[in-house]
């Protein structure tokens, strides 16, 4: 007769629930900060490396950007929180578990804003005004234009644009046109990878995805893709032509390697859905962007 197996403990998980504290330093989404890094683009391409007044005053309007994304961030979790609730990622955010109350997040947003527009008063009028429609821009796009398709890549380029304009004229720099548009086709490359990873997500899980996604199919986005992919290509290289320094040039080769990497893992592995974590992950991608920033830094430094 054979002895019976013994009774296994069965454990069963615990729902873990983050403190006040912790789920509102959740909610301000730190790891988008990363960003905000494009506020820095003024400076580093007005070659004013060693002048550490500028860099204070650059470090100023990046922790207001910081601030016043986060504020948009908090708006558009309490207006989502019911759709996020049957996203598989995004139910795990602290307003969508009830972690954080809508009042409080609002709450915050609303000093964050504040303390935002209070910092760029003191970086002058025109840096404010940056800043208030920066924040005037996230809200419409939390309110509604999110939801209109083509609409809602093309304000998020407009919010990148603004960014990189407001750290330039934070230091009282003028930056590259070029560069404006550049940055412009850049964002709109990874919004619309971003809409790619939600269509492949919502079609492999069957999960209800954003409203604006029903008019938009892979097939589209594809093109969209390959279009602005090219355009960036283009605009950065008319950029090195039109720069200080022809030895800019040198730099095509890793805006080209970026690009192709970044294509390549969205369509072998269907990434692309959070472009922060795919850029900050990807390890040839970080070599990529550290080479271009050292070989960019250099050129600069040596001729201006």
């Amino acid at each position: 007769m054979s002895r019976p197996e013994p009774a296994q403990l069965i454990v069963l998980p615990t729902v873990y629930r983050r403190s006040p504290v912790k789920a509102a330093l959740v909610s301000l989404r730190p790891r988008q900060w990363s960003k905000n890094l494009l506020v820095l683009a003024g400076i580093v391409f007005a070659a004013k490396i060693g002048d550490w007044v500028r860099w204070s005053e650059a470090a100023a309007a990046l922790a207001a950007y910081c601030a016043a994304s986060s504020a948009g961030y908090l708006v558009n979790d309490v207006r989502d929180a019911e759709a996020d609730r049957l996203h598989p990622g995004k139910r795990d955010r602290p307003i969508a578990r009830g972690e954080l109350s809508a009042r409080a997040a609002l709450g915050l947003a609303a000093v964050l804003a504040v303390s935002a527009l209070g910092i760029t008063a003191v970086l002058g009028p025109v840096s404010m005004l940056f800043l208030a429609g920066f924040l005037a821009l996230q809200g419409v796009y939390s309110l509604g234009l999110k939801h209109v398709v083509l609409v809602d890549v093309f304000m998020i380029g407009a919010l990148f644009v603004i960014r990189a304009a407001a750290g330039a004229e934070a230091v009282r720099v003028r930056i590259s046109p070029w560069l404006l548009l550049c940055t412009a086709l850049l964002a709109l490359f990874l919004a619309l990878a971003k809409r790619r990873g939600e269509l492949v997500l919502v079609g492999a899980q069957a999960t209800p995805g954003r409203a604006v996604l029903q008019g938009y199919s892979l097939q589209l986005v594809d093109q969209l893709i390959a279009v602005v992919a090219s355009s960036t290509v283009i605009a950065y290289s008319l950029y090195t032509f039109t720069a200080h320094s022809r030895a800019m040039m040198m730099t095509i080769p890793f805006v080209l390697f970026g690009i192709f990497r970044y294509l390549l893992l969205i369509h072998r592995h269907d990434l692309g859905e959070e472009p922060e974590r795919l850029l900050f992950s990807d390890r040839p991608i970080l070599l990529t962007v550290a080479l271009w920033s050292i070989t960019a830094a250099t050129i600069l430094a040596l001729t201006t």
